[in-house]
């Protein structure tokens, strides 16, 4: 993995955008939102001695590994660097829980919102808010939104396109699982069916390889993959998926920690902590055209 250093010295930017569709699964058109998700607990409701965790006194995390930037930096959720560690322990400092009282442990993307029991306390793993997942799982109020990107290689005539209309005839690739796949399918509706693939690797190597044209990811992935994995790949541009979308924190279904876990997080929001983190470890320096 590489280094926050390497990726300053690569300039990863992201949009932060007002409307998102990041790594998600659709259900339904119900939105679940910030608002069905806000807290209706306080402070002295949100402590460890009174929180049910899977282990008394720790307070347990899960992600995917490996854990790329800019969420997390060298594949080490541990570290506290990057976007979603730094949530993380944000999170648990707001509950109470010392940085040594945190434990991480790796539970796959997909397998993360199936249904039943989990040996963790949250999840954060770029996992998009759907009506369909929260009807197995439950969702904080939600740290973080962002708009899906097109990425081509430089030199192939879809790096050119400046409009939705322009990659009708695209040969996509999209992992499988992820509101890419739909914003693919939904909003840009090419002629041929999209390639799916079991996990982002597999996306990138399709691209590098040219067995697809572009694919379609979150836009802080899209200035990673072509900072780092991808150098010779273009952000064609960005684009939202109907109803956006939303990043929280999965927690087993009717989980007595959500309440709280959505007041920490809406109490950063509030205080301004979270928008400091995302300026940190998700810069808006950069810019992505938009495609209509």
């Amino acid at each position: 993995m590489s280094s926050l250093r390497h990726l300053s010295a690569l300039t990863l930017a992201v949009l932060v955008a007002l409307f998102a569709v990041a790594c998600g699964d659709d259900g339904d058109d119900a939105d679940v939102g910030a608002e069905e998700t806000t807290a209706a607990v306080s402070a002295e409701d949100c402590t460890p001695e009174k929180l049910e965790t899977v282990k008394p006194g720790v307070l347990t995390v899960a992600t995917d590994s490996p854990a790329y930037p800019p969420y997390f930096i060298d594949d080490d959720p541990t570290n506290g660097k990057g976007f979603e560690s730094a949530v993380a322990y944000a999170i648990a400092e707001k509950l109470g829980f010392a940085r040594e009282d945190v434990e991480w442990t790796v539970v796959p993307f997909n397998a993360s919102f199936a249904p039943g029991p989990k040996d963790f306390d949250f999840d954060v793993n770029q996992i998009s808010i759907t009506p369909k997942r929260a009807k197995q799982v439950d969702f904080s109020s939600p740290y973080y939104v962002a708009n899906q990107a097109v990425v081509a290689l430089k030199d192939s005539p879809v790096a050119n396109a400046s409009s939705l209309e322009e990659l009708k005839d695209t040969k996509f690739g999209v992992q499988i699982g992820t509101t890419s796949l739909d914003a693919v399918e939904q909003v840009i509706q090419p002629s041929q069916e999209p390639s799916v693939f079991d996990n982002s690797n597999d996306v990138v190597t399709a691209l590098k390889q040219e067995q697809v044209e572009a694919v379609v990811v979150d836009v802080p992935t899209a200035f990673y993959l072509t900072a780092v994995q991808v150098p010779k790949g273009k952000i064609v541009g960005q684009f939202s998926a109907p109803g956006g979308d939303e990043w929280g924190a999965l927690l087993e279904k009717g989980s007595p920690l959500t309440d709280c876990v959505s007041w920490a997080i809406d109490s950063l929001r509030e205080s301004g902590e979270l928008a400091e983190i995302e300026r940190e470890w998700i810069s808006e320096k950069a810019n992505a055209p938009v495609l209509e």
